[in-house]
């Protein structure tokens, strides 16, 4: 077993699918740099997947995207085994899953990971209980905490309510959340998700990444997630890994990917990408300085101001939800006349957007904002966003233009 950083969760190496007949001889080929189509002309051998390597963090959402034929589906299929490597490792949570037997490849699947497919695979005749239960009752066997479990996926995934009707009595979106809620009902570390939005419409589609950028945020699953649609990786992804011919291109962030393309293939991928369109204050907030109001009284709002650095800080209450702010001269003054509640120098005059707010409309706002703006999900503080932020997204924009 190999030793690796204690917060991957995933780590791919050299990881390789080769179709046809005694694909292992093809493998020496592969690394001495033959190109998929070369392989398929010498050989007539197809390569599905060539040499891929990667680490998928803790608690990441990873998105693996390509157009059609460039592996990626194979790719995650490979990871969980559903087909078998012809050459590489595979390493979920330091444990090599590319050399378990059959037993405890089950056991992994059934503990480590959670599958959402493009099609919503539910048992028409099968309660939406039923549906979102099954996964968990194959793990554990029926009982009342299976049910319990099923009734909290779907109370997460907003169809509390809907537990007695059956599939064909909701409409798509509701039953990809169904099939969702599956998945999180095994409560599985890691979710691997196949074009899991890809048969939905734009609306439908659009409420289901902002709900997995929620569930994710909240849950702190790890998300490997398969997708042709750029503008959706961009959206949804902390790391977007571009595939073709087999092959992974680049690796990256959003904002990353965007500005420094590393070849020209992916530079004529994004280039039609207009920044200010596709990211949002979900991709350039930062993590905020808070207190709460129930624990802290003005000397320490004062205290964890002066040690950042900062003349504001935000008020939430145990739930996370943003209730105001506090100026540091505010909380100094309180705390000189002998103060020990927030009440009455909180202020709630600042601006607040939803994570999806377009950097294109947050440009504009940042330039009279006086304090940082704060980006919200419902009533919770998610984030914030400064200037500077703001600024470093447009320079990038314009150092690739200039280039």
């Amino acid at each position: 077993m190999l030793g690796g950083n204690l917060s991957e969760k995933i780590r791919v190496r050299e990881l390789t699918k080769i179709f046809g007949q005694n694909p292992k001889k093809a493998i020496p080929l592969l690394k001495d740099g033959l190109s998929k189509k070369e392989m398929l002309d010498k050989t007539g051998l197809t390569v599905g997947v060539n040499r891929c390597s990667f680490d998928v963090e803790d608690g990441e959402l990873f998105v693996i995207m390509g157009l059609s034929g460039s592996g990626k589906s194979t790719l995650i299929r490979l990871i969980n085994r559903m087909i078998e490597p012809t050459y590489g490792d595979i390493f979920i949570d330091n444990e090599n899953i590319s050399e378990l037997d059959e037993v405890g490849l089950r056991k992994a699947r059934r503990e480590k990971m959670s599958m959402v497919f493009q099609n919503f695979a539910l048992f028409p005749h099968y309660t939406i209980l039923e549906n979102a239960a099954y996964g968990l009752s194959i793990k554990n066997g029926k009982n009342k905490n299976v049910n319990k479990k099923a009734k909290e996926a779907l109370k997460l995934v907003g169809l509390e309510g809907y537990e007695n009707q059956y599939p064909d009595q909701l409409s798509g979106g509701m039953q990809q959340r169904v099939g969702l809620a599956r998945a999180l009902a095994t409560d599985t570390d890691i979710l691997i998700m196949d074009e899991a939005f890809s048969a939905l419409d734009p609306l439908i589609r659009k409420e289901m990444q902002d709900e997995l950028v929620y569930l994710q945020s909240e849950m702190k699953k790890t998300v490997l997630f398969i997708t042709h649609d750029l503008n959706e990786a961009l959206k949804i992804g902390d790391k977007i890994a571009v595939m073709k011919d087999g092959s992974i291109l680049q690796i990256d962030s959003p904002e990353q990917l965007l500005s420094n393309p590393k070849n020209d293939f992916i530079r004529e991928f994004v280039q039609d990408v207009d920044r200010t369109k596709v990211l949002t204050a979900s991709n350039i907030m930062i993590r905020p300085d808070t207190i709460n109001i129930n624990r802290h009284g003005p000397k320490a709002a004062l205290s964890k101001m002066l040690r950042s650095g900062n003349s504001s800080i935000f008020v939430v209450n145990n739930k996370r939800e943003l209730l105001g702010y506090v100026l540091a001269e505010d909380a100094s003054n309180a705390y000189a006349n002998g103060q020990k509640s927030l009440d009455c120098i909180i202020k709630k005059d600042m601006m607040t957007i939803d994570m999806d707010y377009p950097l294109e409309d947050i440009v504009a706002d940042i330039q009279d904002a006086k304090i940082p703006i704060s980006v919200i999900d419902g009533k919770v503080l998610k984030g914030i966003i400064i200037k500077g932020t703001v600024l470093a997204a447009l320079s990038k924009d314009e150092v690739g233009n200039d280039e």
